[in-house]
């Protein structure tokens, strides 16, 4: 049960950014991956969950492969983005922004499951993931331009909480984020990866993987069929 790449190659034109990559993402686990600008790491998150095929290669969800869906994500796969904003829709309140899965499953399930109930139950759980990420009522009914960046984070992080995915996979989660809305972000995720979860944390921030990750690899060492060097909290020295 994991979340697995095996050789996966991403090539764009004649430049190939990933080549023969095996990565192992286990639940209840956070694997930091970490690399330098332009090695394809955003585009190894991608791949991961589903936005985007490899040129060659496999990923499989706990066994089943994980197969391109014209950008939309299995429901055993979710992604965090490096920017809040870019990945929030600038015109929806924040307790939309959370709702997302939740209207979406709804959707998939009938018109029956569309009533006030289904509503009010929607209401609550939003409320609920609000709290556990910190975020006050007041703030519910703000648009991604009232708030801050570690606000706004902090929705998508609920928002990634409402889909329930197996394994997240976290593509520089606090690169735009102050110390305080990093700490609280890795906190966040660090209980996620309590529940069960599976975390691939990308970040350039080495100091933060090696106090949050359980192993942290470096992309550019992957290409071999082992996964680099140990190197995160649960690591040996």
């Amino acid at each position: 049960m994991s979340l697995v790449a095996e050789g996966v190659t991403c090539r764009y034109g004649p430049q190939t950014v990933l080549d023969g990559v095996d990565l192992t993402v286990e639940p209840g686990r956070v694997l930091g991956l970490t690399g330098p600008s332009g090695s394809g790491k955003s585009s190894l998150a991608r791949i991961l969950t589903g936005l985007r095929s490899p040129d060659s290669g496999t990923v499989l969800a706990d066994g089943r492969p994980v197969a391109a869906r014209r950008g939309r994500m299995s429901g055993d796969l979710g992604l965090l983005h490096q920017s809040p904003r870019a990945a929030t829709d600038p015109r929806m309140r924040l307790r939309g922004i959370i709702a997302q899965p939740l209207t979406a499953r709804a959707r998939g399930t009938g018109p029956g499951a569309r009533g006030a109930g289904r509503k009010a139950d929607e209401a609550r759980r939003v409320a609920e993931l609000a709290r556990r990420v910190g975020l006050t009522g007041d703030l519910l009914d703000r648009r991604p331009d009232q708030v801050s960046a570690g606000q706004l984070q902090r929705a998508c992080v609920a928002r990634a909480l409402a889909a329930a995915p197996r394994y997240l996979v976290c593509d520089e989660p606090t690169a735009m984020l102050d110390a305080a809305s990093t700490a609280t972000v890795a906190h966040l995720l660090t209980s996620l990866a309590e529940d069960g979860v599976g975390i691939l944390a990308i970040s350039h921030d080495h100091a933060l993987l090696a106090a949050w990750a359980h192993d942290v690899v470096d992309l550019s060492r992957l290409g071999a069929p082992h996964t680099g060097h140990p190197a995160g909290r649960g690591a040996s020295p």
